[in-house]
């Protein structure tokens, strides 16, 4: 089957794979050849495809929308980055930001904001860490 990701600033992959586990918003769920045809939203999380070596490859994505039709699967995500690509550190100070936001009185809007994207930093730094020693 054909893989495509998508995001705001482009392709972020595109090619021939033989699954891709996804955070879906109900619970995880995984497409793989002559899957039925549907439409799911997805979460903070991680984005896993298996390669047809077999090979995994992560990404950190923030939440989008996995589309399934005819063994093509497009991902329009709002964000996914590359496992072994992401800068750790930056992450780190994201999740601190964050952190010290929600520290101070918010108001609710802004507290669900910042919530987001402590999720959104807290992924990023584990996916990271995880992916150290892999191959991609």
């Amino acid at each position: 089957m054909f893989v495509e990701i998508v995001s705001p600033s482009g392709r972020v992959f595109s090619g021939e794979a033989k699954g891709i586990r996804a955070p879906g918003v109900e619970g995880s769920f995984e497409v793989l050849s002559n899957h039925a045809a549907m439409i799911a939203g997805i979460d903070i999380g991680s984005l896993v495809i298996t390669d047809k070596k077999g090979q995994a490859i992560t990404f950190a994505t923030s939440g989008g929308f996995v589309e399934v039709a005819d063994n093509v699967v497009t991902v329009l995500a709002e964000s996914a980055e590359l496992a072994s690509q992401i800068d750790v550190e930056r992450a780190k100070a994201a999740e601190q930001r964050a952190v010290d936001a929600l520290a101070s009185s918010l108001d609710p809007e802004t507290k669900a904001r910042m919530t987001k994207a402590l999720d959104r930093a807290r992924n990023r730094a584990r996916i990271a860490v995880a992916a150290v020693g892999q191959k991609r």
